[in-house]
């Protein structure tokens, strides 16, 4: 009977780390989830198998502790060492409250693959080609400002047509 209670604490004891390792270290599902809830299942089934008042027990014993120990790690500040507190205040500009319109002329920084780096007026933007691929250093002039998109054109397709 000693040996049949030292296999069930092993189990829950075993289940609960895994499980609470799951819910605050691991992200997803990962095998320490599964493995948890293997091992709750298999130590009360076993627990069930010796007798209901000891399955009972133990499922009891289980979810009071596990609970307990969930409650006790969520009010504890031992997570507030490794949790994000960095707000974000950045804002993305438009292309329009930076003084950019239709027909600026300026050159690609990168090769727009369709779309890479650009510069219009000093200003650097991403801007995106209309039509295929544009090499690095080509001269562009902006077709149209979608939200915060720059749609470019090579200026020498815009010349030729």
């Amino acid at each position: 009977m000693a040996v049949d209670m030292i296999i069930i604490v092993f189990l829950m004891i075993a289940a609960i780390f895994l499980i609470l390792a799951e819910i605050f270290l691991l992200p997803g599902i990962t095998i320490a989830g599964i493995a948890g809830a293997l091992f709750a299942i298999g130590g009360v089934a076993y627990a069930y198998s010796i007798s209901m008042t000891t399955g009972n027990i133990t499922l009891g014993a289980s979810i009071l502790s596990f609970g307990g120990i969930f409650l006790w790690l969520l009010r504890s500040n031992s997570f507030n060492r490794v949790s994000l507190k960095t707000d974000i205040g950045s804002t993305v500009t438009s292309p329009r409250d930076m003084d950019l319109k239709v027909g600026d002329e300026g050159r690609t920084l990168s090769r727009l693959a369709p779309i890479g780096k650009a510069r219009f007026n000093n200003i650097t933007v991403e801007a995106k080609s209309i039509n295929g691929f544009i090499d690095e250093n080509t001269p562009v002039v902006i077709i149209r400002i979608d939200g915060y998109n720059v749609i470019v054109e090579n200026k020498n397709n815009i010349n030729n047509t």
